[in-house]
C-alpha cells in the first residue's frame, strides 16, 4: 500500500500503518483527516488499542482517559475513550466516564503519536499536545501499548 487509502487500513497490520503516516506529507494527511474517510480511520486507529494494550506494563493502572481529536471540516473534534482497568483496555463506544485524562491535539499529530513518528513529550512542551488531568499518566500512556515504529 502505497497512498494513504482509508479503505486499506483494516488489511494492514500496525507496523505497516506507521510507515505509511510516516511516508505521507503532513498537509495530505490533514487533507484526508478533514475528508469523509477521518470517521473510518480514527475508528480504525481506535478498534485496534485493546490489541496493542500491554498489561504486564499496566500494573494496577486504572484510568478512563478521553482522545479529544480537533481538526473536524466543520471546526469540531471528536472525542473517544479508552478506558484501562483490570488489566484490560476497552473502547466504548461512546465517551460516558468522567476522564482521569485528557489529551488534545489535531489529527496529523495523532495519527503521528499511535504511529510512533512524534514525541509526546515535545509535542507536549510546544503546545501541539495539551494534557488535562494526571499528568503522570500522560507520560507513561506510551509504555502501556505496543506502539509501532516506521
Amino acid at each position: 500500500m502505497t497512498d494513504f487509502d482509508p479503505a486499506n487500513f483494516s488489511s494492514v497490520d500496525p507496523k505497516q500503518f506507521a510507515q505509511l503516516v510516516k511516508s505521507t506529507p503532513d498537509d495530505k494527511i490533514a487533507q484526508v483527516m478533514q475528508s469523509d474517510l477521518r470517521g473510518k480511520i480514527l475508528d480504525e486507529v481506535f478498534g485496534r488499542m485493546p490489541s496493542l494494550f500491554r498489561a504486564d506494563r499496566a500494573g494496577s493502572t486504572n484510568a478512563v482517559i478521553h482522545w479529544i481529536i480537533t481538526g473536524r471540516a466543520d471546526g469540531g473534534s471528536d472525542t473517544y475513550e479508552v478506558v484501562i482497568e483490570n488489566g484490560t483496555c476497552t473502547v466504548p463506544a461512546s465517551p460516558e466516564r468522567e476522564p482521569k485524562l485528557a489529551l488534545t491535539m489535531g489529527p496529523v499529530e495523532f495519527l503521528k503519536i499511535v504511529s510512533g513518528g512524534a514525541n509526546p513529550v515535545m509535542m507536549f512542551m510546544t503546545g501541539k499536545l495539551k494534557a488535562k488531568g494526571d499528568l503522570g499518566l500522560a507520560a507513561n500512556i506510551a509504555n502501556l501499548f505496543d506502539i509501532p515504529k516506521a
